[in-house]
């Protein structure tokens, strides 16, 4: 009889535990993002809390924790509860990056982060004043070489995913440019506009409306295929530069040992979102691409990223 109370026990204290999981979330999910209100990250942020709320039934709400390049929205996603209810909104940087960056050994991202799904891709775009002079990306580069350390590019910060390019080819090319680092994009683009800078490296987001006036040349693109709003623009692979080949994507990340009930109901949620007709021209109207993966095809691409750009900022000693 001993025996069988404990059996009826258990078997009850297990259904409680599946019902709660399958109940999540009970209670609103806070979306921290690692920068003011307004960027690219935070548009992706409030696009997919809109649908996540709608999805699963429970306010999701945004929370700006800018600084420290997002440590400091990632520390506090890391000392979250692990129950479901704190996730990270980020793109490379912050994730991947930032402790290295800024020489702290405060997290890495294999062991403190539990990837959910990818968001959104935003391919960059090697863009020129006109007043340069080069109609094209063989254009610049020759020039480059011909002249190391004459042409200046402009960066929105030591370590974005538009300077690693940046250094990224200057070792594919065998050359040098002057890299000036701004304080982000807005500084970065106002000098490149006044001429002051030659070229750089920008988020399409970014980029688009100024190429769409005429302002800026665009020369070559980093995504993998040709963008169907830029076809007659290049890109890098198609120049030669495959290693060069990237994008600044936007992921959903819990904390370690993040609820696996949770991270697959959050990475279906995900897809039936991004799949959206509405919500893919919202982000194609900003210059990005919706692209929901797969958890293991997500942990694989970020596996690649952190292989591929780690050494990079290693051997340029890469600082913030």
């Amino acid at each position: 009889m001993r025996l069988l109370r404990s059996l009826t026990t258990l078997l009850f204290s297990l259904s409680l535990v599946g019902a709660a999981q399958a109940a999540w979330p009970e209670k609103p999910v806070h979306l921290i993002v690692p920068y003011p209100p307004g960027g690219n990250v935070d548009l992706a942020a409030r696009i997919v809390a809109d649908g996540l709320e709608a999805e699963l039934g429970q306010p999701f709400v945004v929370e700006n924790r800018a600084g420290a390049g997002g440590m400091i929205a990632a520390a506090h996603v890391i000392s979250a509860d692990n129950d479901g209810y704190r996730l990270f909104v980020a793109p490379n940087g912050p994730v991947l990056f930032s402790p290295l960056l800024f020489r702290q050994d405060n997290y890495f991202w294999k062991e403190d982060f539990t990837p959910i799904g990818s968001i959104s891709f935003v391919p960059l775009v090697l863009q020129a004043n006109p007043a340069l002079g080069v109609n094209s990306a063989e254009e610049l580069f020759e020039r480059a070489k011909e002249s190391p350390g004459e042409l200046t590019m402009a960066s929105p910060g030591a370590g974005t995913q538009n300077h690693l390019i940046s250094e990224m080819l200057q070792r594919l090319l065998e050359t040098e440019w002057l890299t000036v680092h701004y304080n982000g994009n807005a500084p970065a683009t106002t000098d490149l506009l006044g001429g002051r800078v030659d070229f750089n490296f920008d988020q399409y987001t970014v980029a688009k409306q100024f190429i769409t006036s005429g302002k800026l040349d665009a020369l070559a693109v980093s995504s993998p295929s040709r963008l169907p709003s830029l076809p007659d623009v290049p890109t890098l692979e198609e120049l030669g530069y495959s290693e060069a080949v990237t994008e600044t994507f936007t992921g959903l990340f819990g904390p370690a040992d993040f609820p696996e009930e949770a991270t697959q109901k959050l990475n279906a949620a995900l897809k039936t979102i991004l799949n959206d007709p509405e919500v893919i021209a919202k982000f194609e109207a900003a210059g990005a691409e919706a692209r929901a993966m797969d958890i293991e095809d997500f942990e694989a691409f970020l596996n690649e990223q952190y292989d591929r750009w780690d050494p990079v900022i290693r051997s340029a000693d890469i600082q913030r």
